[in-house]
């Protein structure tokens, strides 16, 4: 019996081992399955850094793009509002450039008188509207000899020459050739040998007539004007802010 005993023993023993050996085979596959799943996150891992290392160069890509699209204004993004119109073109000029206006304003003024003044002293018919006795005779003034530069050219035509130079050079196609040096400097000496005419007047009016023209003295406050404000832009042409408006 004690043979037999010891041979179901060796049996029992042996498929315990045989049933350890197929757990251990289990185990490792199983073992075997988290390194797949890391090896699959690494190749993820290395696929994710590559396609960051492109994005840097899509973005610059993109920047470069967007850089070389034409510019929109400011509140329209998608350009979708088309051209801006002209009155509200007019309106952001005037906003932007009032010392221009002015001056273009001034000469608008200037070149109705000095129009007026030349109708009256070729049309007899034409009376000026102004009084004609006492210190303001408006007739005595225009018809003294001094309303002749040199008996020749009436004072008239030429604030008429004067005004008509004046509007065109301080009209906004005027500013706007204001880059040009001589263009600068054509308006500002206009300005200063118009003012030394208005001063030649104003002493022929008080003390060689003696009499007070009110048209005449209303072109004389205009051209002043306009003289002061074009010295006031000169003065500034050396400045940061004269530079970013040319």
């Amino acid at each position: 019996m004690a043979p037999q005993k010891q041979a179901r023993r060796n049996a029992v023993s042996a498929k315990k081992r045989a049933g350890h050996g197929n757990n251990r085979g289990k185990g490792q596959v199983s073992y075997n399955e988290p390194t797949t799943a890391a090896a699959g996150q690494k190749t993820q891992a290395a696929g994710g850094l590559g396609r960051a290392a492109f994005r840097p160069r899509t973005r610059a890509w993109a920047g470069t793009a967007a850089a070389s699209e034409p510019s929109r204004p400011v509140g329209d993004p998608a350009g979708l509002d088309g051209p801006v119109p002209l009155p509200r073109r007019v309106l952001g000029w005037i906003r932007e450039h009032p010392l221009p206006l002015a001056t273009w304003i001034l000469s608008m003024l200037g070149l109705g008188v000095s129009i007026y003044l030349t109708l009256t002293h070729y049309d007899t018919s034409i009376t000026l509207a102004c009084s004609d006795k006492g210190l303001v005779n408006c007739e005595a003034v225009t018809t003294s000899p001094q309303s002749m530069v040199f008996g020749i050219f009436p004072v008239a035509v030429l604030g008429l020459a004067f005004y008509c130079f004046m509007f065109a050079i301080n009209s906004p196609l005027g500013w706007s050739l204001n880059r040009i040096p001589l263009v600068r400097w054509l308006r500002l000496g206009s300005a200063v040998i118009g003012i030394g005419f208005v001063l030649y007047l104003v002493y022929a009016e008080l003390i060689q007539i003696g009499n007070i023209c009110l048209w005449c003295t209303s072109v004389h406050v205009l051209t002043f004007l306009m003289f002061v404000l074009l010295v006031y832009d000169a003065t500034s042409w050396a400045s940061p802010a004269a530079s970013r408006r040319l």
